[in-house]
């Protein structure tokens, strides 16, 4: 029994080294990004306190989510409601803040409003946000929207058109269980960062425009865009809120092209 029990301690001791080793990977990631998102305001003259940290926690295992929510990192956002659901009584009992930033098919709003969902920063179409107000006066709530546009005008990208942005605003503005709070933008996937920007610059002019136009219902003061690899770039064209997955998490089995694709379901 004497030996069994060594073992047992040795094992525990290696799981607990593990846990460690997991935790200081995840803070000393997030640290790095803060840092990064420190000197990109300084950097264009911003203020720090004017650009918010999302965790993109898509396909990050519960107990991984939990390290950075317990070090105070609260505002997290999934991609896919069923990883919402999987996810929701493992860290209920941490506090934290869930967005939903992946494309939302109708005959999913039913589930993801039972996962205390504070805003949707991906809605792009006038039939979801029909359907989503239903089910809203229904359960007699309301959330707050982000407005997603596709200003890299590429296929495979969700989001409504830079044309038909302003409209649809206007639109959903009379949808009174949705509270329009920004705009939301992924940008072209491409190392040469001036292109990048175009997209980041865009959805600044339209937010403007949208500005100028005092709709009511309407608020402009969120302007989500730029993850790991193009934060600076869209923090200097006036993001509020970047979303940082990889960089924190580590690497995820399946490439984003996977979460943004029109062809998967």
């Amino acid at each position: 029994m004497r030996f069994a029990k060594i073992g047992t301690d040795k094992r525990i001791g290696r799981k607990t080294k593990i846990y460690r080793s997991m935790n200081e990977e995840i803070l000393q990631n997030i640290a790095t990004i803060q840092e990064r998102i420190n000197n990109a305001c300084i950097n264009c003259d911003r203020n720090p306190d004017e650009v918010k940290l999302l965790l993109a926690t898509k396909t990050v295992p519960a107990e991984r989510i939990r390290i950075a929510l317990q070090a105070g990192h609260t505002l997290i956002a999934e991609n896919k409601v069923q990883e919402l659901k999987e996810k929701y009584e493992a860290l209920l009992d941490v506090p934290h803040t869930n967005h939903f930033i992946g494309h939302l098919q109708t005959n999913k709003i039913k589930d993801l409003l039972k996962y205390d969902v504070s805003c949707i920063q991906s809605l792009d179409r006038l039939d979801l946000a029909e359907k989503l107000h239903q089910r809203l006066q229904f359960e007699n709530k309301t959330i707050e929207v982000l407005i997603q546009v596709n200003t890299s005008f590429e296929e495979s990208k969700f989001g409504t058109s830079p044309d038909n942005a302003v409209e649809l605003v206007k639109q959903v503005a009379q949808l009174k269980t949705l509270k329009i709070k920004g705009l939301m933008t992924i940008g072209l996937f491409s190392a040469e960062m001036e292109k990048v920007r175009k997209c980041f610059r865009l959805l600044k002019s339209i937010q403007q425009q949208i500005i100028a136009l005092d709709i009511p219902n309407v608020e402009m003061q969120e302007l989500s865009m730029g993850m790991s690899g193009d934060m600076e770039t869209a923090i200097a064209e006036g993001a509020t809120i970047v979303r940082v997955g990889t960089a924190i998490f580590g690497q995820r089995p399946t490439p984003d092209t996977y979460y943004w694709n029109e062809n998967q379901p």
